[in-house]
């Protein structure tokens, strides 16, 4: 299983950017569909983006299309989000996911987690 470390998170004003990144360990990473995920205090964890193996395709929650964009780069074996017009509804502890599954937004379909990142969001 990979084992993965999540970063980049902070405090921010609305309007402002962060870009998170997610660092994995092992040979098997080229082979993963990746995926952030957040979770706010109270809340259940949600889906927010999703990058193939190969990085050819992306797909994002609706509330952050146009705003945040997803990465990766396998022979770093490391994945991103770049979060651009960040809002106060954004705030919440990001983690990134390994799947061997496409086109799922269930955190149960992701068998490794990081340990999160808290990022947060002033009005």
């Amino acid at each position: 299983q990979m084992q993965l470390v999540e970063s980049g998170g902070g405090l921010v004003q609305a309007g402002g950017s962060l870009r998170l990144s997610c660092a994995a360990s092992g040979r098997t990473f080229s082979s993963y569909n990746m995926g952030w995920f957040r979770q706010a205090p109270g809340k259940e964890r949600e889906f927010v983006a999703a990058i193939r193996w190969n990085g050819r395709n992306t797909y994002y929650v609706d509330s952050v299309k146009g705003r945040f964009t997803i990465s990766r780069d396998n022979a770093k074996n490391t994945v991103n989000l770049q979060m651009n017009s960040l809002k106060p509804e954004d705030t919440a502890v990001y983690y990134c996911g390994a799947s061997l599954s496409w086109f799922v937004v269930q955190p149960n379909e992701y068998n490794s987690w990081g340990q999160g990142t808290q990022v947060t969001v002033s009005s």
